[in-house]
Formats: structure tokens, C-alpha cells, sequence
């Protein structure tokens, strides 16, 4: 798939068959060395996790600041990857792709997709990476739902709502004052929906309600409860009690993170929403003119 979109493809040597430990692929240093290599190397132009898993908190302060000041580079993925995009985003102010990985994205929720859709994708990330140009509206689909009305304008700063929450504990913390007037994105996968419900009230504690212009909220994944419609609120029920009478605009239901194929959320670019249009539009263009050559992954 990447190289149909024209890109050249190098696989890292953590993606060797056979390396593991415990729950990951090598230790935290091991992990942290190679991508301070992939972020030193100039032939190298965007960074594409190949999957999430449970291992960016181990190498957080390992990670190379000043290579990424020096030459600023897309990395892309979801998940545990949303870590790497707001702690980036906080120290250097790198755009981080919360977008889809190699393997469970392109390899997988790609392919289980329409042709059109497919190709509409295709098209989206090809720009997304190499052109200079604004994008615009994001290409919605039928699932959006607006839980309530308004529009927003603001930076865009989000990832999975559980990694939110705890990096925002850590001296890795984006700064609160930049989420005055964001439009925070967040998805979801596994737990259960009062889990949902208490990463909101976290962030309601830590006064990032308090600060937003508006939400998007990503189709959750295998959450317990939801199912569940007599004994569990519903996702909107539960975004909506944990703001009670903010004046936020909210737009549920958008195919970002874990429910894929995802549409790309590049942290820290200005959006527009607007919920009762159902339209999610990026008001800048994501990538720098001097960081775009030849295409190369």
C-alpha cells in the first residue's frame, strides 16, 4: 500500500520475527535507540509506527529532542503512538499523525475497505505527507453525529482518552494553557464505560473542559457496557454529563483510532468543526515546505 502511494519503504530491525520482551518487541532503551536513529537519519521522512502496544512511557526521556528540532518529521500511528504526538507536540512542537499504523491499518482495516473508500484514503494521506497546501474538510461519512450543536476553531490536540489523561500526570504534561480554545479529539478501546466516564472527569479536574472550544469523539471499540443500553449510558450520555452546561460543540462518532481506517488527526494544526454541518476541516497544511522532498518512508 505505501509504496502504491509512491513512497519508499525501509523496515526497521525491531520488526525482526522472533525479538520480544515481555509485551513488547525489546526494552525501552533498545526502542528508544532505534528511533533516535530513524529521527537522525535525512533520508528518512516520516516515521510509521507498526503498531501501538505498551511501551512509549518507558522511553520518553530517552528520546532525542534536539534531532527533531533539527530536522522535524511526521510520525504516524495511534494508540500507545499518541503518547509520542502530545509529548512531541509539548517540547518541540512537532505535528504528530494520530493516524493509522502499518499493520493494523494499512495491512488490515485498509484493505477491509470499500474501494472507494480506499482510494479516497489513499489520496488524503498522499497529501497529507507531501503537499504544502491546506487540506480542508476531512472526508466525512454517515456514521458523524453531531451530540451537540456549535462551531470551533482552535489547535488540534488529542489521542486514546487513557493517555490523555495519564500523560497529563507526568512532567511530560502538555501545557494547560494550550488547550485554550482546542478542539480536543479522543477515542477509545477496551475498558469499560464508566472508565470513559472517569478519564473525562480527570480531565474536567485538571481544567481542560474548562479551557476547549470544541470535541470529536472517535467510534469506541469493544468498550464493556455499550452494549449494554438498560444498565450503561451511551458515549454521547456519558460526554455530555461529564460537561454539563459548557457551551461545547461535540461531534461523535468519527472514524479516528482503533475503529479504523482512520482519518488523520495531526496534533497541534488549527481545525475547523462544525457539528451541525458535520464537517471537520485542517486549516493548515500539516507537514513543512523543507521537510518534504523525494517521497520516502
Amino acid at each position: 500500500m505505501l509504496e502504491r502511494m509512491r513512497f519508499r519503504v525501509r523496515r526497521a530491525l525491531l520488526l525482526e520475527v522472533g525479538r520480544h520482551h515481555w509485551w513488547s518487541a525489546a526494552t525501552p532503551a533498545e526502542i528508544a535507540a532505534e528511533l533516535n536513529g530513524l529521527l537522525r537519519d535525512p533520508e528518512v521522512r516520516a516515521i510509521i509506527a507498526a503498531d501501538g502496544g505498551q511501551t512509549a512511557f518507558g522511553y520518553l526521556d530517552l528520546i532525542d529532542i534536539e534531532a527533531i528540532r533539527a530536522d522535524p518529521k511526521p510520525i504516524l500511528g495511534y494508540s500507545d503512538i499518541s503518547l509520542l504526538h502530545l509529548v512531541l507536540y509539548a517540547r518541540t512542537g512537532l505535528v504528530g499523525f494520530h493516524a493509522d499504523m502499518a499493520v493494523p491499518g494499512f495491512g488490515e482495516h485498509w484493505q477491509a475497505a470499500a474501494a472507494t473508500r480506499q482510494a479516497e484514503l489513499e489520496k488524503l494521506y498522499t497529501r497529507l505527507l507531501t503537499d504544502t497546501e491546506v487540506i480542508g474538510a476531512l472526508p466525512a461519512s454517515s456514521s458523524w453525529e453531531c451530540w451537540r450543536d456549535g462551531r470551533a476553531e482552535g489547535r488540534l490536540i488529542g489521542g486514546v482518552i487513557n493517555r490523555i489523561a495519564l500523560v497529563q500526570a507526568t512532567r511530560f504534561a502538555v501545557p494547560l494553557e494550550w488547550f485554550d480554545g482546542a478542539v480536543l479529539f479522543w477515542e477509545e478501546m477496551g475498558g469499560h464505560t464508566s472508565h470513559v466516564w472517569s478519564y473525562l472527569q480527570v480531565m474536567r479536574h485538571c481544567g481542560i473542559l474548562d479551557r476547549i472550544s470544541g470535541m470529536v469523539v472517535g467510534v469506541p471499540r469493544e468498550i464493556a457496557g455499550l452494549d449494554s443500553p438498560e444498565a450503561s449510558p451511551t458515549l454521547s450520555e456519558i460526554v455530555l454529563d461529564v460537561l454539563g452546561d459548557r457551551d461545547i460543540p461535540v461531534l461523535g462518532n468519527v472514524e479516528l483510532g482503533h475503529a479504523g481506517p482512520n482519518l488523520p488527526m495531526p496534533v497541534g494544526i488549527r481545525v475547523g468543526l462544525d457539528t451541525q454541518q458535520r464537517t471537520l476541516s485542517l486549516l493548515e497544511p500539516p507537514v513543512r515546505p523543507h521537510t518534504m522532498t523525494e517521497p520516502v518512508s
